[in-house]
């Protein structure tokens, strides 16, 4: 082997930089234990609260010491943001995808526009983006485009408006506007993408991930360790949008009319039950109504829609009534019906409606009546506003201080001065929700343009509050269109299954390759274990987030590396058996090997760097896990492992046997005919595939999961076994059919899917959904657990909802598309690439048949067993993860044989297949050893890699089975009976 010394060399540095970025790794965990064990010392079990205490004393501990030199090079703070990222089922966390709302922003352009060709178009582009992956802005052309008539996209009402002057004028035609129109759409995604990346960076969680999405206007946001859900998901979502109104008294009259006779009306609009007898109400209701109002009711008689939800106001604010926070939609839709709106008196003119922001343990909330004008535009909006900090008011209470410029600061005066005259007050509203309406005293009103949001606030919520002002309102709505909630406590056990199923299958790897070719094998062990350390580091220097499906992808590339070794080993062999010397065996061995391992490992890169493209979160770790595998497992075992034996075998006196007294002769004389037997193997794989099909098309067919047809999914623990049948019926009475529920893993665990309102967004229809599901199925919980304990997270939580999913019905479109195409494209790339190295389309068309036929029968075996085996077996995107390794490995298999026989044929000539006969029993040693010890491992993975695996390492099982059934009796018979006497000719010349 030429330039060893720069091989040695550059091995050495690798492996040095790998231990320098693992040891951040390692100086972290070692100074998060030590803060562990220093709060166990000091607060004991016994203590009230331990658990949280010794998490505040862990904290307290990390910040003093944070700064502190660790080595001389580093600090704990510094090692923190450097160790190897941890995903989300690994670390526990929130993983978002947010839908900048395209429309929102169109509609901004246009200047909120009535043009009703631009809102019908708009419209059009809604219903059309339920079923397609096209953008939005493309599909509102192409809906305007159908309707628009004479009208023009530069029309003065559209987008030839002051606002966009500069760039758009009355004489451009659609063609020239539309690209203009996308410029500026894509700037708004980039100001909402700064926007959220501000927001992340003041949230306080380590190694945050932010991404767009292509041109689509998602944005992937990922928060590992962040235990704070609902607070995450709030600061994500939140607009931003301040605005400052003045209200009008809580008692004036004529909104006290109003409610009357709006209670009136909904009586002849809404279905109402009519008892015999109501009670007459308490004296507070009547509080609600003028004497006139209450007298001419018949409470006898009738029942009231509206003033049965509602509450009497608190004394000293400016809201005019209150209501349970589980009231406030029906209410809302009540006032905003337009049978309704028009009961409103001109006195009120052009009056807003508006909740209160709820406070923690508060389940009322007043109504506030805001003065409006015709356009809907507050006196003061929020981009007045210069600078914001959260601080507290003069009675020590949490509070958001705010800073406004001199434009703002003049307005503010006006306002003030206009409430202290009027004796109302300053709603100061933030995304909808009244913080605080305080009444002003001051004379002339309020100079400077300083002002407070004050409220029943803690001190994270004051910083968020702060934090989104600081950085801005956010261009349009951000709707999370998908997310995947996972806590602490089952981060932590997928950490503590996912590395026993690593050491379990390293270990078995590691003697396997001692037993079967004994001194040799420590070497490809040695190489093995570099290996490892390489992929470790490299994940930590490019920053790439480990997950459980990328540890998976790890233990995968160790069948790999493995792969590699056995087809070196077993080609020095064959040296060996031909007489050569040990060192010209090993010589010609690694040289004969390289085009079969660069060949196998290039298809198996193909299909991984497809699956990287089109797929997402933790699907895309296990892809770069693989493709660092691949690239790492090459280096190993093509040039350390021959470093390695060199080494061994430049001492004259030392023998070195590529095998053991057990295994020496195992595989040697073997002699099958295997294209005897292709006709038989046609008829068995037509029996398998049928089974499927009929199963797949006229039988119960594939099991979807959210990932494809859109929903919500919860994993929820039990103390107790569970009934999951009993559940399901129960969950279907409250959310409506096609909920489902099953055993997830242990018998008191299960998985809960809906598509109930799957395709309405909104933190509120999230919360809704929980607190029904809690609702239900809380007997079966154990007694006293709240609402908070079975929804949030916690490092120590044995019951409640450990996982929650959500996949809008867009992106679940979105998801199964290129999956499709994930799969399609895996194969006519892998068609081209062996189109290319074989040149032969029957080489070509003999793999593909393979694949299809390993693809297919993966799926029937999922048809057929999908109800009947004890973990979950839905098609999701680790499924497709699953399908496009199998592609890989079965391709992998089968260009080996390939490469054996296009080099024997070459030799000794066609000779009827008996020379293909040979390549296949050539390599049989290799294929059922590579195929037997990446079935061990995976069988690991399977029993001891926690319940999410346990489906996604079936269909790998299943597919190496049937992919080293496909390369021995349908690929090559394939590209066997498809071969013609001059293509035989040819390749026999080659």
């Amino acid at each position: 082997m030429q330039n060893k010394g720069l091989i040695k060399l550059f091995a050495f540095l690798f492996g040095l930089v790998s231990i320098y970025q693992l040891s951040y790794t390692f100086i972290a965990n070692n100074v998060e234990k030590k803060a562990a064990e220093n709060a166990v010392n000091t607060i004991s079990s016994g203590t009230n609260d331990y658990i949280e205490k010794r998490k505040e004393s862990e904290i307290r501990y990390l910040d003093s010491i944070g700064e502190q030199s660790i080595l001389g090079f580093t600090s704990y703070n510094d090692a923190k943001k450097k160790e190897l990222n941890k995903g989300l089922d690994l670390k526990g966390g929130i993983n978002v995808t947010l839908q900048i709302s395209v429309k929102d922003i169109l509609k901004g352009l246009a200047n909120n526009t009535s043009n009703p060709i631009f809102n019908k178009a708009l419209a059009d582009a809604d219903a059309a983006s339920k079923n397609s992956s096209d953008t939005y802005v493309d599909l509102f052309f192409d809906a305007f485009d159908k309707i628009k008539g004479d009208t023009k996209l530069a029309s003065p009402e559209i987008f030839a408006n002051k606002g966009l002057s500069d760039v758009v004028n009355f004489q451009m035609t659609d063609d020239q506007v539309k690209p203009i129109i996308r410029t500026k759409i894509d700037e708004s995604v980039v100001s909402a993408f700064e926007v959220l990346r501000e927001r992340i960076d003041g949230f306080g969680v380590t190694q945050p991930n932010i991404q767009r999405e292509g041109t689509s206007g998602r944005i992937l946001v990922e928060l590992p360790g962040a235990k704070d859900i609902a607070r995450a998901q709030e600061l994500l979502s939140s607009t931003a949008q301040l605005e400052f109104w003045e209200t009008y008294r809580s008692d004036n009259q004529y909104l006290n009319q109003f409610i009357f006779e709006a209670n009136e009306k909904l009586k002849t609009l809404v279905e109402v039950d009519k008892p015999e007898t109501v009670a007459k109400p308490e004296s507070e209701i009547d509080s609600l109504l003028s004497d006139v109002a209450q007298d001419s009711i018949d409470f006898a008689s009738e029942v009231n829609p509206l003033i049965k939800l509602l509450i009497p106001a608190n004394t000293g604010n400016y809201s005019f009534i209150s209501a349970s926070t589980k009231d406030t939609a029906q209410i809302s839709a009540y006032l905003n019906m337009p049978e309704i709106r028009r009961l409103v008196p001109k006195e009120l003119q052009f009056v807003k409606f508006l909740w209160e922001r709820p406070t923690e343990g508060s389940e009322i909330v007043g109504l506030y009546a805001l003065k409006s004008n015709r356009a809907g535009v507050p006196r003061i909006s929020g981009d007045v506003v210069s600078d914001a900090r959260d601080d507290f008011d003069p009675r020590g209470r949490p509070a958001v201080s705010m800073s406004m410029n001199t434009k703002g600061a003049k307005e503010w005066q006006k306002l003030t001065n206009d409430a202290n005259l009027n004796g109302t007050g300053i709603a100061i509203v933030l995304d909808n929700k009244v913080y605080t309406a305080p009444g002003v005293s001051q004379v002339g009103g309020i100079s400077g343009g300083r002002s407070e949001i004050t409220g029943s606030f803690t001190i994270n919520e004051t910083k968020d509050i702060a934090n989104v002002l600081r950085a801005g309102k956010l261009p349009a709505r951000a709707e999370i269109v998908q997310s995947e909630i996972v806590g602490p406590s089952l981060g932590q056990e997928a950490i503590d299954s996912g590395f026993n199923s690593f050491a379990i299958a390293m270990i078995i790897v590691l003697a396997w390759m001692i037993f079967y070719y004994g001194r040799a094998g420590v070497f490809a062990d040695i190489a093995l274990l570099f290996n490892i350390l390489l992929i470790f580091g490299v994940l930590t220097s490019i920053k790439a987030v480990l997950t459980l499906p990328g540890i998976a992808g790890i233990v995968l590339t160790i069948g790999m590396a493995v792969d590699a070794n056995v087809i070196i080993y077993e080609r020095i062999k064959e040296e060996i058996a031909k007489g050569k010397g040990k060192s010209l065996a090993v010589a010609d061995g690694f040289n004969n090997a390289l085009s079969s391992i660069l060949d196998a490992n290039i298809t198996t890169g193909l299909t991984a760097i497809i699956l990287f493209i089109f797929g997402t979160g933790p699907i895309k770790g296990f892809a770069t896990t693989l493709i660092i595998g691949i690239l790492t497992s090459l280096f190993t075992a093509i040039f350390v492992t021959r470093l390695l034996i060199d080494w061994y075998l430049s001492a004259k006196e030392r023998r070195l046997d590529f095998s053991t007294g057990l295994t020496k002769n195992l595989f040697k004389n073997i002699n099958i005919d295997f294209l005897s037997k292709r006709k038989i193997a046609y008829v068995f794989s037509s029996v398998l595939l049928l089974i499927g099909l009929y199963s797949l098309i006229l039988g119960p067919g594939l099991q979807q999961g959210v990932d494809f047809v859109g929903g919500r999914s919860y994993q929820v623990r039990f103390e107790q076994p569970v009934n999951p049948s009993e559940m399901a019926s129960e969950l279907n009475v409250v959310f409506g059919s096609g909920t489902n529920v099953k055993t997830f893993g242990d018998n008191n665990q299960v998985m809960i899917t809906t598509p109930y309102k799957v395709d309405v967004e909104g933190i509120e229809v999230d919360s809704e959904i929980q607190q029904k599901l809690f609702s239900t199925i809380q007997k079966y919980l154990p007694d006293g657990i709240t609402y908070d304990e079975f929804t949030v997270a916690s490092d120590t939580k044995a019951v409640g909802i450990m996982k929650s999913t959500k996949v809008g019905p867009t992106i679940a479109d979105d998801i199964k598309n290129n999956a499709f195409w994930a799969i399609i494209g895996s194969l006519a790339v892998v068609f081209l690439y062996i189109l290319f190295r074989f040149r032969k389309w029957q080489f070509s068309l003999g793999a593909v048949a393979a694949v299809f036929h390993d693809v297919l029968v993966v799926l029937g075996v999922f048809s057929v067993f999908g109800k009947l085996m004890p973990f979950n077996m839905e098609i999701d995107q680790a499924f497709i993860a699953a399908i496009l390794t199998v592609i890989g490995y079965s391709l992998n298999d089968t260009v080996i044989v390939f490469d054996r026989i296009r080099e024997i044929v070459a030799e000794r000539g066609w000779k009827a297949g008996e020379n293909t006969n040979m390549a296949l029993n050539s390599t049989l040693g290799r294929t059922l050893n590579t195929s037997l010890t990446t079935i061990v491992v995976l069988v690991a993975i399977f029993a001891f890699g926690g319940d999410s695996l346990r489906g996604f390492m079936f269909a790998m099982i299943v597919g190496i089975v049937v992919g080293t059934y496909s390369s021995l009796f349908i690929a090559t018979p394939i590209m066997f009976d498809t071969l013609n006497k001059k293509t035989q000719e040819g390749l026999e010349n080659e």
